[in-house]
């Protein structure tokens, strides 16, 4: 339990310091993508992975399998002490932690990883560089991902965070954010 209140923990800071709107916010100019600021509305296309459920829908297992095969493709070994998503949001996040340590190069395995993401129909939305860190806000239909890169020095963190953006994630994610105050 204490694992996975971290992972939650750690995805409200990469929001907080990101910034957690898909739209609505300026992101222009601190993009390095072509999409100048693009949202993620109507960005899932028909050449995308299977996954999806009845109606096109972006299931959070595809979510999960397409970061894995893009991170594990990019020389990534997948951590698994830090990846459990708190009770009840299954459907509606995905965390998916690099042991950047046993990573030759985890800053090239970072950006081999947003490439494949890419080429599986992600878009990279938001640049956010600062300090040797780099975090980026991709889409793909309802879903806004995280990839944070924080492998300077002798900090090796490198995380995916996924979350869906429909009306029941956001009531989802409301009630564990209440639920997690009283506690």
């Amino acid at each position: 339990m204490r694992k996975a209140k971290w992972v939650a923990a750690a995805a409200g800071v990469v929001l907080l310091v990101a910034g957690c709107g898909s739209g609505g916010g300026s992101d222009k100019g601190g993009s390095s993508s072509a999409s100048g600021g693009s949202t993620a509305g109507g960005s899932a296309s028909a050449g995308s992975t299977g996954g999806s459920e009845a109606g096109g829908e972006l299931t959070a297992e595809a979510v999960k399998k397409e970061i894995e095969t893009a991170a594990t493709g990019a020389g990534f070994v997948q951590d698994a002490t830090g990846d459990a998503v708190p009770a009840g949001l299954e459907k509606c996040m995905v965390s998916w932690s690099a042991d950047a340590k046993k990573a030759a190069d985890p800053k090239k395995s970072y950006a081999d990883t947003v490439a494949g993401l890419g080429k599986v129909d992600w878009k990279t939305d938001k640049t956010f560089e600062q300090s040797g860190s780099t975090i980026k806000t991709l889409s793909k239909g309802d879903w806004q991902l995280k990839a944070s890169d924080h492998s300077v020095g002798v900090l090796k963190m490198v995380m995916f965070i996924a979350s869906n953006n429909t009306p029941e994630c956001q009531a989802a994610f409301a009630a564990d954010l209440a639920k997690n105050k009283k506690s």
